[in-house]
């Protein structure tokens, strides 16, 4: 921990620009796939393959690059990573066809995992064991604000200038993390070499399992109704283009409030603050369908969601970081590759309820399922003695 209160400020504030860097380059692309996809001369399906394709080299790269950099001091293994951003990023706007394009997209993914699963434990140790969760919150602020500024300003310029721009600039973004890193954040100790069967056997113990299965099922519940938020509003509220990006910024804006709220409850609880958190999102996403017969009932409806959804974040990534104490970054880098496993299920989820014919009213209620399936999680792991270790 440091020795002033400024200091972990102001690295808690650099870690959060390079978690709103990652967040941009990661969500940016969503609202550029037509112009993208005609870039590269292929159909929107195809270019539909880079954001799974940045998922995928996010679960693969987290634990490589976290074991790979586990020799390292945590801020020279940050810088690492955010040099693979910078570079992804350039590779991509530099890209002359989709394959490239793919490849370049693949390469900036592998930053992402152990960027925040490193971050997170770098945040918790700038402060005192009381305040873990606020810190970590803190930092996956800039991902929650990144959907509010950085996805819309790369949407635009992707649109209106191109959107190798959008890349370009992104990896801007990733060179200001690198100089706010190398500036706030202390020089911290030498890494060891990780005994990595003994890390990887803390990964299969029964109450990590348990807590990256909650992890998963939470992003699941947010990512069934996010994936496809644009048609679930156009069909059921009626909504015009332009009352979509409103929606989608004050998603956003519940992003980053439930963060907040989610880092302090999880400070007090991080049981109690799991179950509320997915018991208001259950509640919630059931609500939604009757919220979305009214444009005021969708605004507030959005809000409310994305604060419920986001604010799971921080209690569920301490619970993992405390269920493998002796392999928190590995644990950690794990966790954000469940987020993303997440992502792909509630995905894919989404889909079948709307193929099937169910209609788009049902796709909320299928993640309110995702979300009280995470919840008897966490009940059934109390009820097994898998709980969190202490701080």
């Amino acid at each position: 921990m440091t020795d002033t209160n400024k200091k972990p400020t102001w690295a808690l504030l650099a870690l959060a620009v390079g978690a709103f860097g990652i967040g941009t380059t990661e969500f940016s692309p969503m609202g550029l796939l037509p112009v993208i996809a005609e870039g590269v001369h292929v159909s929107i399906p195809s270019a539909g393959l880079l954001i799974s394709a940045y998922a995928l080299g996010v679960m693969i790269g987290a634990p490589i690059m976290t074991l790979l950099l586990a020799r390292l001091r945590a801020k020279h293994a940050l810088m690492v990573l955010l040099s693979i951003f910078v570079v992804g990023n350039l590779l991509s706007a530099m890209a002359p066809g989709y394959w490239t394009l793919l490849a370049s997209r693949l390469v900036t993914s592998l930053n992402h995992g152990a960027f925040f699963g490193i971050g997170s434990v770098v945040a918790a140790n700038l402060v005192t064991p009381d305040k873990r969760a606020s810190a970590v919150a803190t930092m996956f602020m800039g991902l929650t604000i990144a959907n509010i500024g950085g996805v819309p300003a790369a949407t635009w310029i992707g649109q209106q200038i191109g959107w190798r721009m959008a890349f370009a600039g992104t990896a801007g973004l990733g060179l200001l993390a690198m100089a706010a890193l190398v500036v706030a954040l202390p020089r911290g100790e030498m890494g060891a070499m990780p005994d990595i069967r003994k890390e990887l056997r803390v990964l299969t113990r029964p109450v990590v399992l348990m807590a990256l299965a909650t992890t998963v099922m939470g992003s699941a519940a947010m990512f069934t109704v996010y994936t496809y938020i644009a048609p679930i509003l156009t069909t059921l509220t009626g909504a015009s283009g332009t009352f979509v990006t409103l929606a989608l910024v004050l998603i956003g804006v519940g992003f980053t409030l439930g963060n907040g709220i989610g880092g302090k409850l999880a400070d007090w609880s991080l049981d109690g603050a799991t179950k509320i958190f997915l018991a208001s999102l259950a509640v919630i996403m059931l609500a939604l369908p009757l919220l979305f017969t009214s444009h005021w009932g969708a605004l507030i409806g959005v809000v409310l969601w994305g604060a419920a959804a986001f604010a799971i974040v921080p209690p569920v990534q301490i619970r993992v970081m405390h269920a493998a104490a002796e392999a928190p970054g590995l644990a950690s880098s794990v966790n954000v590759g469940a987020f993303n496993l997440g992502n792909a299920a509630g995905a894919a989820i989404g889909s079948y309820v709307i193929s099937a014919g169910m209609g788009y009213a049902a796709v909320p209620v299928a993640g309110a399922v995702m979300a009280a399936a995470g919840l008897l999680l966490v009940f059934a792991g109390r009820a097994v003695g898998a709980q969190p270790a202490a701080a």
